[in-house]
């Protein structure tokens, strides 16, 4: 039997990790087949999903919820328990966040959308990782790391898994400010490459070729160099740069962006 009502993608419990929350954006109805307003509301969510069933980007879904009992959404943070937590938190090669909540605190409950937006913004880089824990249920786990408040923020960096406090403000800016300062990453608030992505390290590696090579080395790099602008012309890196960016446009997986983002980043040293 086919998922797709009319032009609205039928979500279950086997499709909708799947299908919601990956590489694109998702409006999902929850309804009950008996209830008066959805049923007034079917023919237009019907309309949306014709009007998008073509777009790679957006998936229109609804999910009957007399049938399926979806226990959570999918997360990007990484939950904590007395089992796992020193494995992930203690691990030398990841720089890890953590909060340490309470279920019933209020504070934590606002911060929790806020919270997931960073975890989702670094999930692209293997060694940072947006954790939490019920602390209110791992009380000894609280006690050790001295958290005595809802919610407490703790780094883990590579360097010190003693764990320092994080004080900042709790805006997305603001959390993903201090994590690309502290982890050396490049992060936007929406999990996409900033412009000073690649930079350094591509020219800092072609400085150190340049510096360390001999005299006649270097005129053959040199050459290299002039003899890709003479076959590609000089206005290569700009057309190239201008052909990257019409790619990254589009519907694409977050790992293709990151790859295009940097090599346009390169680029722009030289346009």
């Amino acid at each position: 039997m086919s998922p797709w009502a009319d032009d609205v993608l039928v979500l279950t419990e086997e499709n909708f990790e799947k299908e919601v929350g990956q590489d694109r954006g998702a409006l999902v109805e929850f309804y009950a087949p008996w209830c008066g307003h959805c049923q007034k509301l079917a023919p237009e969510n019907e309309k949306l999903g014709a009007s998008f069933k073509k777009a790679k980007s957006v998936l229109i879904g609804k999910v009957s919820g007399t049938n399926v009992k979806i226990a959570t959404l999918p997360s990007n943070v990484v939950v904590l328990n007395a089992d796992n937590f020193d494995e992930v938190v203690l691990d030398e090669t990841k720089n890890v966040f953590v909060e340490f909540y309470a279920p019933w605190c209020g504070y934590c409950k606002s911060l929790a959308p806020t919270y997931e937006n960073v975890a989702t913004a670094f999930k692209m880089e293997e060694d940072v990782v947006i954790a939490n824990i019920d602390a209110d249920k791992y009380k000894d786990l609280a006690e050790k790391y001295g958290v005595s408040g809802y919610p407490t923020l703790k780094f883990f960096p590579k360097g010190n898994k003693a764990g320092e406090d994080y004080d900042g403000g709790q805006s997305l800016d603001e959390f993903v400010a201090f994590i690309n300062e502290q982890c050396g990453t490049n992060r936007d608030a929406k999990g996409q490459l900033t412009s000073k992505a690649g930079i350094l390290s591509s020219l800092d590696a072609l400085g150190k070729q340049f510096v360390a090579a001999s005299i006649d080395e270097r005129k053959t790099i040199y050459l290299k160099a002039a003899k890709s602008y003479l076959e590609k012309g000089a206005d290569y890196p700009k057309k190239e740069i201008e052909r990257l960016q019409r790619i990254l446009d589009k519907s694409i997986s977050p790992a293709k962006a990151d790859e295009l983002t940097l090599k346009k980043n390169s680029l722009s040293t030289f346009a």
